[in-house]
């Protein structure tokens, strides 16, 4: 037989003491100085190139043979030497010159050919077709029609420098868009939004990351298209930029010089990416919560 609520006993109510803080233990720990110094990304970087620094000096000491692999310290007063008398730095700014123009032209050209490829029927199949076909073709291989179309200066880089971009960005910015959830098409065509407001708005901002995931990979391809391309260029012409410099201090055996070439293209390439890209990944998708 089901008895009644009130006949049920009353529940026996239990008081707890609070624990002393000393009984608790540790609730909050100050980190030793190990432990931020490990902590911090940039010391470990650091860290890790003064190793490799220290490795490549004891190896060329080992090999003590300057004509194969100078030392780091006759490198570096090679590095030193060629940004003094302002040679290097000319050649080096000569290189980002001719990369910024071929670099932005091709970031306009797969702007164009993307958005055109995402609003039409036709212009999808127009990327994919051109994508598969030049995207694989090494930038490398177009140098002798280069020679021939646009002769010996700048005109010859600027094109090998936008077929290095152009397709790396157009495809990355492609499947960035075609990934873009459809509640976030629907949301853009319940606006009213079309043709390039419509990309611009909904499309550029969801695909953000496939987009600089294609703007780094088009910036290598450049940069090492660009320094391949002066060494014969600059063969060539009689001119150029960090790739002549290099080719230039190897015919004149000055291997010290050479690695400081090599040095500097490293150098600024370590710039581009972790402080120009760094920063515009930290303002846009990592601020915007898409990337932790």
């Amino acid at each position: 037989m089901d008895k009644s609520l009130h006949d049920l006993p009353a529940r026996t109510e239990i008081y707890l003491d609070p624990e002393p803080y000393a009984a608790v233990g540790i609730v909050e720990k100050r980190l030793s100085l190990w432990e931020r110094l490990s902590n911090n990304t940039a010391l470990r970087r650091i860290f890790l190139l003064i190793a490799l620094a220290c490795i490549w000096q004891l190896y060329a000491v080992t090999l003590d043979n300057g004509l194969l692999f100078p030392t780091f310290s006759d490198t570096m007063s090679a590095l030193y030497s060629g940004i003094v008398s302002g040679g290097l730095l000319e050649k080096a700014w000569t290189s980002i010159s001719v990369l910024l123009v071929g670099y932005a032209c091709g970031i306009i050209l797969a702007t164009l050919l993307t958005v055109f490829a995402i609003t039409t029927r036709i212009g999808n199949d127009i990327l994919e077709t051109l994508t598969s076909m030049f995207n694989p073709l090494p930038a490398i291989a177009l140098l002798p029609l280069a020679l021939i179309w646009f002769g010996l200066g700048e005109g010859s880089l600027v094109f090998v420098l936008i077929h290095s971009v152009l397709w790396a960005v157009a495809l990355n910015t492609h499947s960035g868009f075609m990934s873009v959830s459809m509640t976030m098409r629907m949301v853009g065509r319940n606006y009213g939004l079309t043709g390039f407001s419509y990309v611009w708005s909904i499309l550029i901002p969801a695909a953000f990351p496939s987009i600089l995931a294609g703007l780094k990979i088009g910036w290598a391809f450049a940069w090492r298209t660009l320094i391949a391309a002066e060494l014969v260029f600059g063969v060539s012409s009689g001119s150029g930029g960090l790739g002549w410099f290099i080719y230039q201090n190897k015919n004149q055996l000055e291997i010290p010089s050479v690695f400081a070439g090599l040095f500097m293209v490293i150098f600024i390439g370590l710039i581009v990416e972790n402080f120009i890209f760094k920063v515009i990944e930290r303002m846009t998708i990592r601020k915007w919560g898409m990337q932790t």
